[in-house]
């Protein structure tokens, strides 16, 4: 679909231009926000009329945008989901699910201003960026685990994807101390044994004197 845009969107154009998109794009969110129109004759000469007007309405959401991004800005969310011993979700989390996150915080983004390329499908720390508008940016950090107990240590700098960061404990030193345990208590009776059997030699040596 054709449409004029009614103000610079990155990767596709400056207020005024004319720019071919996806239906889909244009229909759910360039067309129902307000930033852009169909492009005919008529959206064209509507733009060249109301272009002032839409200059002054592009500072004031530059402005909003600049507002919330001041209080949005590296601010980190956490978001439980199972998982294996690996860290591979059994599930992902994507743009609708940030976007719903981030409105229970009180923040307002829409889904299409949320920079994911793919669904997350791994716990861990995740940067994402958020175009609130075409000049402004944020950062934030989403921290995707498997209950707020293990959050915190990510967020503390800890690699949650082995059996010995998820339960504290190295399974192959586990194993060998087990082992030597068991060398262990094998000596100490092999040496009783033996120590039984002297005895008894001496004691049949005295009866054959």
């Amino acid at each position: 679909m054709d449409v004029i845009l009614l103000e610079r969107i990155a990767k596709l154009g400056q207020m005024g231009d004319t720019v071919k998109v996806r239906n889909g794009f244009a229909r759910n969110f360039l067309l129902p926000t307000g930033r852009a129109l169909r492009a005919n004759d008529a959206n064209r000469a509507r733009f060249e009329a109301e272009k002032s007007q839409l200059v002054a309405r592009n500072e004031l959401r530059k402005g909003e945008a600049k507002s919330v991004a001041a209080t949005l800005e590296g601010k980190r969310f956490v978001v439980v989901r199972s998982a294996g011993e690996t860290g591979q979700l059994y599930g992902s989390v994507s743009t609708r699910d940030i976007a719903d996150i981030l409105a229970g915080e009180g923040f307002k983004v829409g889904r299409n201003e949320i920079q994911l390329n793919e669904p997350i499908k791994r716990i861990g720390l995740h940067p994402i960026t958020i175009a609130l508008h075409a000049e402004v940016e944020v950062e934030i950090s989403i921290n995707v685990a498997r209950s707020p107990d293990e959050a915190e240590r990510q967020a503390r700098g800890e690699e949650l994807t082995s059996a010995d960061a998820i339960y504290g404990l190295d399974e192959e030193e586990s194993f060998d101390d087990e082992e030597q345990e068991d060398g262990e208590e094998r000596d100490d009776g092999e040496d009783a044994s033996g120590e039984a059997s002297a005895s008894d030699d001496t004691a049949e040596s005295d009866e054959a004197q």
